[in-house]
Parts: structure tokens; C-alpha cells; sequence
């Protein structure tokens, strides 16, 4: 049986606009939301880039560009879903491990769901931790929030 490995990255600073809703592993999130086209949901951007890297399917610029009239204000756990729909079969997911930074907001209240919530899009097992920049650079400053994701496939 055959293996896979991907990795993704995505990053997007916060909105000025105060009605944008900050959106994170297909949750609401109490907090500022994020600039973005689609809900601008990093972690779930981070999943599907490290999704499609793994299957060698290119990438979620490629399969869901931000040019598209379409996908604006898109709900990027739909777009995990669709992402998810172009590699399988022949690949299944084993599993799932995201690392989100920021300084704000607090993300331990929110953990549990985001795991729900992607694992039951995904139908595997997702971890997410959530660490701070220590006040470094963009993201210490409080600027947005950046994700890493990594998956892993195996051929059914």
C-alpha cells in the first residue's frame, strides 16, 4: 500500500471590516476576522494545499482561485470538501495534524470542535494546536493568523 505525505501554508492578516466573522476549522471564532476572498479560514486553506500536495493535484490557488467570482465569501470547510472529492479514491486520509499561530484569540475553547468538524469533513482523525509568535514579526504584532497543516494519504 502506498503512502503520501503533504504539507500547506496559508496566512491572512485581519479585516478592518468590523462585520467580517473570523472563521477557523470550519468554526466562528470570537475575534476579528481575516481579509481574504473566500471566509479566508486558514486552517482549512492549510489543509486543502497540504490535501492536494500530498495527491500531487496541485494546489488550492490552482483548484479555487481568488479571481473567481464564485468563490467569493465562499465556506472554505465546502471547499475542503470539494478538495477531498478530487483526490478520492484512489487516496484516503490518515491523518491530519495543523499548527495555527497567533497571538489572539485563544484558541483552546475552540479546539475540540474544529477537530470534530474537519475530521467528520475528512472522515480521519485532525489534530490542532494553536501557538503564539512570542511577539515576533507580523504575526506577534498581532497582524493575522497563519496556519500549518500536514496530511497524510494512503492509496486505497
Amino acid at each position: 500500500m502506498s503512502t503520501r505525505v503533504g504539507q500547506g501554508f496559508d496566512v491572512h492578516a485581519f479585516s478592518d471590516d468590523p462585520g467580517r466573522a473570523l472563521v477557523l476549522g470550519g468554526v466562528a471564532v470570537a475575534g476579528p476576522g481575516l481579509k481574504g476572498h473566500s471566509d479566508a479560514d486558514v486552517v482549512c486553506h492549510a489543509i486543502i494545499d497540504a490535501l492536494l500536495g500530498a495527491a500531487g493535484a496541485g494546489d488550492i490557488g490552482t483548484m479555487f482561485p481568488d479571481t473567481s467570482p464564485a468563490l467569493e465569501g465562499a465556506d472554505s470547510l465546502e471547499l475542503l470538501v470539494r478538495a477531498l472529492g478530487r483526490i478520492s479514491p484512489p487516496w484516503r486520509v490518515v491523518n491530519v495534524d495543523c499548527t495555527v499561530i497567533a497571538e489572539a484569540p485563544r484558541l483552546a475553547s475552540y479546539r475540540e470542535t474544529m477537530e470534530r468538524r474537519l475530521g467528520d469533513a475528512l472522515g480521519a482523525p485532525v489534530s490542532v494546536k494553536a501557538k503564539r509568535a512570542e511577539a515576533l514579526g507580523a504575526l506577534g504584532r498581532r497582524e493575522g493568523i497563519a496556519c500549518l497543516a500536514v496530511v497524510l494519504l494512503e492509496e486505497i
